[in-house]
């Protein structure tokens, strides 16, 4: 029998490939082990793999996972799974079998707890935010101003007269506003009596703000109600021009854009003769209002950090004569005010687990003032400089910490016929801060702080702690508890005349609950302030003859209500805040302790935003009832004893899109003509029956009305400024 024999060559080939075979088989390793949770519980489907391979896998229902591998020598192995921090081990190869590896939560995911007594957010970055940036100026009630749109929410008061911001029983004085962190000294238009001031800063430039109505954290300081924060944008989308043409004036923007840097430029000019000439006010104006402002940021971009440079000049006059039960010919009042504010930032990692935050500004404003025969003249010049420090340990554990300076100077000179006098002050302010963020879980977290300031003016050193407390009560809930020391110096109006005081004070105590999902958020906040060391003088106004000091004291308390949905109606945003607000103090010329005239007991804000896509339109409506508030009736015993009729304002907004670059928009505040009264103002003297005449103080216009069409030219064309009407 003939055995067939295969030839050699042949032979010699399948050799070489059973070789090559088993010697791959022999260099494929296994990669092995299980992913658990913290408690042990298994991980299914996190995907598992070596690092710049393509070898890996995802765990199975038991948290299990196995590959093979060719690679030999150190690898790293790296696991990741959402919500949980990504793992990374490098080891020899054969060292990775059999592994029992725990993922850590990842503390920066969305469904952790986060500090929110005390504080709303309006940013596009925020994991809870109870307004985005462009309803700032979406709001009907807001006349575009940035103040008008926060006063729709819970824990302001609505003093139409006055414009700025008044917070839980506090005074306007007592919330101070920051930009990129700096502080800014005069962020309101100066004004007169009985006329409503506006924010001086365009909020087109801003995309975040942070409103603390109360237990914010230790860096920030001199401010005894709340603080407003600001900031930047970081890097615009594209480079634009913007043209606005209004019954009030025009405006004109430009922004620039480059590999790494970007500069952004604002102008507007206003001028309210045309609008009185076609609607008379019960102002007699000699000289409308009249004002020039202009802002510009410039960013640069580094490997490691951000450079922004902001500037914003305005200057600002009118003269008009003002009705006075006093004087039948009027009260003669004329102003002129020029204004420069500059904020320099840099905002950087220095190494992976540092960051450093630093900067200043500087503010000069000159005003000149005419009443009747008196003639004032005064300058402020302040400073800002800024160093903080940020260290992370851990996603669960970061402190900061950092120091800052303020130094104001004032000067002010005053002439009628009898008397000429120069006055003024100069104040530095020492601080320094440290604050850490600790989350203990996903469930808890910790904000505690302390902040102590030196007042070279006063010769005083004070020490405030903070700490805020934040609880998940369910998944999409929570409960949050804050408690803060806030000290501040009295304002510019008593220091230009007594130096001799010390800090105001204030105790924060809030109790929060928070639930969002769906684009549906409710807040429900509790708070208790208590008042130390107010300052009261003993004449009517503040005064060379006045005696100053720091006897008074109060409180004020109550609970916010915050409701926003834009997802059960369709094309149909919406938001409702009431507050309810106990409070009595003793300041300034009080004779007794007495609810101060700009407080009242209930506000209501309820802001629609509807859009009609037939029509191409976004329609707004507003609404905003406030009680009535305290006035002193001369006529009849006790102080600040009577309250004015309660305060209504339903306002409308309509922008229409004539093409997708080009707007025309249209508002009207008060539509209804409500007869609202700010209060009263009494004879000095009385008549001959021995009562005081009295004259109603109303608004200088029931209504107001607002036209302008505004154009964008952008690199896409389709860019317009819907989202800033």
């Amino acid at each position: 029998m003939e055995i067939l024999k295969m030839p050699r060559n042949l032979t010699s080939f399948f050799s070489l490939i059973a070789l090559l075979f088993f010697g791959i088989v022999s260099a494929q390793q296994t990669v092995s082990g299980t992913v658990l949770q913290k408690n042990g519980t298994p991980i299914f489907g996190a995907n598992v793999y070596l690092e710049g391979t393509y070898d890996g896998a995802s765990t199975n229902e038991q948290g299990k996972f196995s590959f093979t591998t060719e690679e030999t020598g150190i690898q790293t192995l790296v696991i990741s799974y959402v919500t949980y921090e990504p793992f990374m081990m490098a080891a020899d190869v054969s060292q990775l079998s059999d592994l029992k590896l725990t993922l850590k939560e990842d503390f920066n995911s969305l469904d952790t707890v986060v500090i929110s007594a005390g504080s709303l957010e309006a940013s596009d970055n925020s994991k809870v935010s109870v307004l985005k940036p462009l309803d700032v100026v979406t709001t009907a009630s807001a006349l575009g101003d940035f103040v008008g749109a926060l006063q729709t929410l819970p824990g302001t008061t609505t003093v139409a007269e006055d414009g700025r911001l008044f917070v839980r029983g506090g005074d306007a004085a007592e919330t101070q506003i920051f930009i990129d962190g700096i502080r800014v000294f005069s962020p309101y238009t100066p004004t007169t009596s009985n006329t409503p001031t506006r924010g001086r800063y365009s909020p087109f430039l801003f995309d975040g703000i942070t409103f603390s109505t109360g237990g914010y954290s230790a860096e920030y300081g001199q401010a005894l109600s709340s603080v407003l924060l600001l900031n930047t944008i970081d890097e615009p989308d594209q480079e634009k021009t913007e043209i606005g043409l209004m019954t009030l004036g025009a405006g004109l923007g430009n922004t620039q854009k480059w590999d790494k840097s970007s500069v952004s430029v604002n102008a507007t000019y206003i001028n309210l003769a045309p609008y009185i000439a076609a609607f008379p006010s019960r102002n007699s104006w000699e000289k409308p209002y009249e004002s020039l402002s202009g802002e510009t940021v410039f960013r640069r971009k580094f490997d490691n950090g951000i450079f922004k440079l902001y500037a914003a000049f305005d200057t600002t006059n009118f003269e008009l004569t003002q009705e006075d039960i006093d004087f039948t010919e009027g009260v003669k009042f004329k102003l002129k005010n020029n204004n420069f504010y500059t904020n320099a930032s840099y905002q950087g990692d220095l190494g992976r687990t540092w960051k450093l935050t630093t900067g200043g500004s500087f503010t000069s404003s000159n005003t000149k003032l005419g009443i009747v025969d008196d003639t004032i003249d005064n300058t402020e010049n302040s400073f800002h400089f800024k160093l903080k420090l940020k260290k992370r340990f851990s996603n669960q554990v970061k402190l900061s910490f950092g120091a800052e300076q303020f130094l104001t100077n004032f000067t002010e000179d005053f002439d009628n016929p009898f008397v000429s006098a120069s006055y003024g002050y100069t104040n530095n302010i020492t601080a320094a801060f440290a604050e850490t963020d600790v989350i203990f879980s996903k469930k808890f977290a910790l904000k505690a702080g302390v902040r102590s300031e030196y007042s070279e003016l006063f010769r005083e050193f004070t020490m405030s702690p903070r700490a805020s407390v934040a609880y998940k009560t369910g998944k999409n809930s929570q409960l949050s508890v804050a408690y803060g020391d806030f000290y501040q110096q009295p304002t510019q109006e008593v220091l230009k005349f007594q130096h001799n005081l010390e800090a105001q004070k204030t105790q924060h105590y809030i109790l929060n609950y928070q639930y969002t999902a769906n684009n549906r958020i409710f807040r429900a906040e509790a708070y208790r302030k208590q008042y130390e060391n107010l300052v009261t003088f003993d004449t009517e106004f503040a005064g060379f003859e006045s005696n100053f000091s720091n006897n008074g004291d109060g409180f004020a308390q109550g609970i916010d209500f915050f409701w926003r949905d834009n997802e059960s109606i369709n094309n149909v945003d919406y938001w409702v805040s009431y507050s309810l607000l106990d409070t009595e103090r003793l300041y300034q010329n009080y004779p007794t302790t007495a609810t101060p005239s700009f407080a009242n007991t209930h506000n209501i804000s309820v802001v629609t935003k509807y859009w009609v896509e037939d029509w191409k339109s976004q329609l707004g409506f507003s609404y905003q009832f406030g009680s009535g508030r305290t006035y002193t009736n001369p006529n009849t015993a006790g102080f600040l004893q009577e309250k004015t009729k309660s305060y209504n304002n339903l306002s409308f907004n309509w922008a229409y899109l004539i093409d997708q670059q080009k707007i025309l928009y249209f508002s009207v505040n008060n539509v209804l003509a409500f007869t609202n009264v700010n209060g009263y103002q009494y004879a000095s003297t009385a008549n001959a029956n021995g009562n005081f005449n009295r004259r109603t103080l109303q608004p200088a216009a029931d209504q107001f009305f607002f036209v302008g069409f505004f154009w964008t030219i952008s690199e896409d064309g389709s860019d317009n400024q819907l989202d800033k009407l």
